[in-house]
């Protein structure tokens, strides 16, 4: 088997990982604490129980509504600019998402949700940003190691929530209001990122695909399904499990420390997905990461005890991580550079989409779809059912076609 070696500018690169792999642990510890207390918070702030976790969903809204412009920024102005303008969002979405549980009003705390998309969206781009200055042999374990700095953020997130969250005599006003010291904090370490800016394409350059072009390439339409049926699942899932666990008679500790556990298991094996990509190849972790999703539905659907919960979160995480990481390498390897700002905004657009209507439907069918938190756990765990189906079938689809010049 003949081994390719990372090349002297794999130097550059991991310092870049270094930073992301900081910015993961620091800045993505707000994303755990938003899915902790954003259905709690918007399950006491809305007058309809089904619209509890609609704050959830708006912030994926906003993340897919930005994921295009971000792209832009930075294309034209670089991975700085772009994550600065995250960063920004975050914050200013924490100070309206304090400011709305402060006068107890929904509409306005929405609105620091859309906002806190903004972040969301820019998070989202750590891990191409990874990649940029990479050698092929080092492009997937760098994804792979900035992907693998949530897990601080897993252990931090839900800590700040357990000591902020009743800090205040207003539930969850300390947590928001630390989004914005998290934000804050976490800006400084964009300037120490050293990536290039693109250059500025010239009239004769080579243009690239278009949009509709590279959708027509089955190997990016399906490292596109995949990634969004991943994410979707995760997040219909997570989204309502706090509610779930609330709902069945446990504390909200209870709930923090499930999603502590979902959010280990999303992160801890990136410090190796990326070796078993490599050596095993992409397609086989995309199909076992859907197998794992697929096993933590039937395991949410055998109990709601405690422990019920927990295995099914973890393997979730799991699931999630090989799913939308080998997704991930998968886009990476099949575009050009100068196609890079087109296809990543283009796929964060749909990916967030799917996920902002999986995070809108988890509420419905967590609160609304029965008369009891079982009913509605079960309605939750079933939908996962024809997605996995979609996506299972896409990539048989493209294992088993023949080979040919990769259009259609």
């Amino acid at each position: 088997m003949t081994v390719i070696s990372e090349t002297p500018n794999d130097y550059q690169a991991k310092r870049n990982v270094a930073v992301l792999v900081a910015a993961q642990a620091v800045l993505g510890a707000q994303m755990p604490m938003m899915f902790i207390v954003g259905g709690l918070a918007g399950q006491s702030l809305a007058t309809n129980a089904c619209l509890a976790t609609l704050p959830i969903s708006l912030i994926v809204l906003g993340s897919m509504l930005a994921a295009t412009p971000i792209s832009a920024i930075m294309q034209r102005w670089g991975r700085r600019a772009g994550f600065l303008v995250g960063t920004t969002a975050g914050a200013l979405g924490g100070l309206i998402g304090a400011y709305g549980l402060y006068l107890g009003s929904f509409p306005v705390f929405l609105i620091g949700s859309l906002l806190t998309g903004i972040y969301m969206s820019a998070h989202g781009f750590y891990r191409f940003a990874a990649a940029d200055t990479a050698s092929d042999a080092f492009r997937p374990k760098a994804i792979s190691y900035v992907m693998a700095g949530g897990l601080a953020a897993a252990i931090i997130g839900p800590q700040i929530v357990k000591l902020t969250s009743t800090a205040y005599v207003i539930p969850f006003l300390g947590t928001y209001l630390a989004v914005i010291g998290i934000n804050v904090i976490g800006s400084a370490l964009f300037f120490f990122l050293d990536i290039p800016t693109p250059p500025r394409a010239s009239e004769d350059s080579p243009k690239g695909r278009s949009r509709i072009e590279m959708l027509k390439t089955p190997r990016i339409a399906v490292a596109i399904i995949c990634a969004m049926v991943s994410y979707a699942l995760m997040n219909l899932v997570m989204t309502s499990t706090p509610l779930a666990v609330v709902g069945c008679g446990y504390t909200a500790n209870d709930a923090a420390d499930v999603v502590t556990g979902h959010v280990l298991a999303m992160y801890i094996p990136s410090f190796f997905t990326g070796h078993l990509i490599a050596r095993f190849g992409v397609e086989k972790i995309v199909a076992l990461g859907l197998a794992i999703l697929g096993a933590a539905g039937v395991v949410a659907l055998q109990g709601v005890e405690l422990g019920n919960f927990f295995v099914a979160l973890i393997l979730l995480g799991i699931g999630w991580n090989f799913g939308f990481i080998g997704a991930t390498s998968m886009l990476a390897d099949s575009h050009d550079v100068n196609e890079r700002g087109r296809m990543q905004g283009m796929n964060d657009l749909l990916v967030f989409g799917g996920v902002t209507f999986a995070s809108l439907a988890s509420g419905g069918l967590m609160n609304c779809s029965g008369g009891s938190p079982v009913e509605g756990w079960t309605a939750v765990n079933l939908a996962m059912v024809p997605l996995l189906t979609l996506a299972g079938g896409a990539l048989l689809w493209l294992v088993m076609r023949p080979a040919e010049p990769d259009t259609v």
